[in-house]
């Protein structure tokens, strides 16, 4: 058994690529270098996966500081050979650190990167390895594959601060027997080294293996399999085809790397979120996992996840009868298909990953992609008028077009330029985005109507122009007060006492705070729905023990409802409701029941009957302080300070108000 050692590539008489320009080819992106790990690996894992299978590809991501027991053996089969000068080669210093960090990209049900390892005798169509380790910028070889010219594994010597990477392999050879790899490489900067026959030029290329031919050869078979297993890598299982790349000392963008690990599975969700659902009776094409020291680190669900939820609920769309098909009419060319959602939505808290894609407290994007079902990016069409409504869309090139989209990508694949196309195909491009922005205009077009002579503002605008109207605690908002006829109840506005303080005037049977408009176009169920909702009133309504039935004594404190705040968005199992939270502080049994209404701008009032076609809010439940539900038009309650929260499925192109009326129970 040879021992592994490194060898420095010199500049040959024909010249050869110097390694800062290997390294430059992915350009400057506007990704972290985190972000382009996750799509540049995941993309190379699914252009490798084995065909043909049903068994979806296993992409992990691991995150470890190099233990006691094989610290030892990484620095003594890792420095052997090395330049003498750590300026040149700074793996020598970060191996003789107090610790070792790495990160291992891995997949598992791929085919491993097979085919010869020499790149003056790969003639045939598999050229895994030597497209991988020797050569650059070789065209793609997968049909409809993710991946275009190759540049993107260098974001692995980009990521590793000293340049160097570990790819472990197993394959098929041309005999089809399985076949275990091992090989290191390092990807830094050209140099002039002083050596005894005077200076010499190195390329800044450095290969680690089996150094006794005229080439570095990875190590294969078992010798590769045990010198892993000394350096502790993951092994492979008896039937197991696939790739481990091994990054030494990666960046992490000054995150700790549990914090590093976390942002690594939210960023696996926001890009890869196509290949982790299942959809159209398809399986979920990949299985992520992500681990830092042996713990996981859990991926987030996109069905469970705002606002990804939306985008999976637009895919489905798009890939359903509700999809529309995008042409482009001068030269004719179908394009591919489109769907989008809208919904009311409580506001955004943004995170990490998704500042990293333009996306804060709205979204409002569009997924772009090609047939490989790999997000390229998330396009901004139009802010939708208010913080309450969002909308969602996903756009999937035609096989037909694939290599036209593929060619308008940049090389980190995370842009459509049309500029860098020639005509018709850039005529394409552009087309595909007007016409997205045309199904945007139509999406975010009012569907709703006013009163004759009522004043024809927007619900979206009218949302800004009546956002200090929310309603709070008690009383009936900062505006008109509205009541039902016969009604005794004496309007009262906010400022009369603190927030917290308000109650409703004695003796009043009803009453409502100033209705406040929301947003138009945001179907609170997704599809194609055209829906409006914003902050509602938390309207104060008074109690009718006092004149209704279940008068009590005059000993006995009088039933009364007390608001806890403002009215607020709430996702529930992927429905959007809005949430009330109240008090009963007089004791004893008393019974509460909704009053909704909804108002349009400029009718003088709300609409307890909706219009003709036309919906209206409906009451969900009740809900206690144990988060119980008592989906009852009534419920019963004994006064307390105990929180309730009444839950209310708003009504699309509505304003929508909510008051509470209560009453005590007497005994029978």
């Amino acid at each position: 058994m040879n021992e592994p050692r490194w060898f420095s590539q010199p500049y040959p008489p024909e010249g050869a690529s110097a390694a800062e320009g290997i390294r430059n080819q992915l350009g400057r992106p506007e990704l972290d270098l985190l972000t382009i790990l996750v799509r540049e690996s995941a993309q190379n894992s699914w252009d490798a996966r084995s065909l043909p299978s049903s068994t979806p590809v296993d992409y992990r991501i691991d995150l470890w500081t190099v233990g006691p027991a094989h610290v030892g053996v990484w620095r003594d089969l890792l420095l052997k050979g090395t330049p003498l000068s750590s300026q040149h080669f700074p793996l020598r210093e970060t191996l003789r650190g107090e610790t070792i960090r790495v990160l291992a990209v891995s997949d598992r049900g791929t085919r491993g990167l097979g085919g010869p390892t020499r790149a003056d005798n790969a003639l045939g169509s598999n050229r895994d390895f030597v497209s991988f380790i020797r050569n650059i910028g070789e065209p793609r070889e997968t049909a409809l594959g993710g991946g275009t010219y190759g540049f993107g594994k260098g974001i692995f010597y980009l990521l590793s601060k000293p340049g160097t990477i570990l790819v472990h392999s197993r394959c098929r050879n041309d005999q089809g027997d399985l076949e275990t790899r091992l090989i290191g490489c390092t990807l830094l900067k050209s140099y002039v080294a002083a050596e005894a026959e005077g200076d010499r030029r190195y390329t800044g290329r450095h290969w680690w293996g089996d150094t006794s031919g005229d080439v570095v050869e990875p190590l294969v078979g078992q010798e590769a399999a045990a010198t892993a297993h000394r350096l502790g890598l993951r092994p492979f299982g008896p039937e197991e085809t696939g790739t481990s790349i091994v990054v030494i000392d990666p960046g992490l963008d000054e995150l700790q790397p549990a914090e590093a690990a976390d942002y690594l599975a939210e960023t696996i969700a926001w890009h890869l979120w196509p290949k982790m659902i299942s959809a159209g009776g398809n399986p979920a094409a990949m299985r992520f996992t992500v681990t830092c020291d042996g713990l996981d680190h859990p991926v987030p669900e996109p069905r469970e996840t705002r606002p990804l939820n939306m985008f999976v609920a637009a895919y489905e769309s798009m890939i359903g009868r509700d999809g529309s098909d995008l042409e482009c009419k001068h030269p004719k060319r179908y394009l591919g298909r489109l769907g989008l959602v809208q919904r009311i939505m409580p506001p955004l808290e943004p995170t990490h990953a998704s500042r990293m894609l333009g996306i804060e407290n709205l979204v409002h994007h569009v997924c772009l992609m090609r047939p490989a079902e790999l997000v390229v990016t998330y396009r901004p069409g139009p802010k939708p008028p208010s913080e309450n409504q969002g909308y969602a869309g996903v756009f999937r090139a035609d096989p037909s077009m694939d290599e036209i989209y593929a060619k308008a990508e940049s090389p980190t694949h995370d842009t459509w330029n049309p500029h860098s196309l020639e005509k018709p195909e850039s005529t394409f491009v552009q087309t595909t985005f007007r016409r997205i922005s045309e199904a945007l205009d139509r999406l975010l077009s009012l569907g709703g109507t006013v009163r004759p002579g009522a004043g024809h503002v927007a619900l979206g605008a009218a949302s800004s122009l009546f956002s200090g109207l929310v309603g709070g605690a008690w009383g009936i908002g900062g505006a008109t007060a509205y009541s039902k006829p016969g009604s005794t109840a004496i309007g009262q506005t906010r400022a009369s006492k603190p927030r917290d303080e308000q109650e409703p005037t004695a003796g009043a049977t009803s009453g409502r705070p100033a209705p406040v408009p929301v947003p138009p176009g945001a179907g609170a169920f997704g599809g194609k729905e055209s829906a409006t909702s914003g902050h509602p009133n938390a309207a104060g309504m008074a109690p009718l023990g006092a004149h209704g039935k279940g008068a009590v004594g005059t000993s006995r404190s009088r039933p009364r409802v007390h608001y806890v705040g403002d009215p607020y968005y709430e996702d529930r199992n992927d429905i959007c409701v809005l949430v009330q939270e109240f008090r009963l502080p007089a004791p004893g049994p008393q019974r509460v029941r909704i009053d909704l209404a909804v108002t349009l701008p400029g009718s003088g009032g709300p609409e307890t009957d909706p219009p003709l076609g036309a919906s209206m809010p409906a009451l969900i439940g009740w809900e206690d302080s144990d988060g119980r539900l008592n989906t009852a038009e009534t419920c019963e309650i004994d006064g307390s300070e105990s929180i309730w929260r009444a839950l209310v499925r708003p009504a699309p192109d509505t304003m929508t108000e909510i008051g509470i009326k209560v009453e005590a129970v007497t005994a029978s």
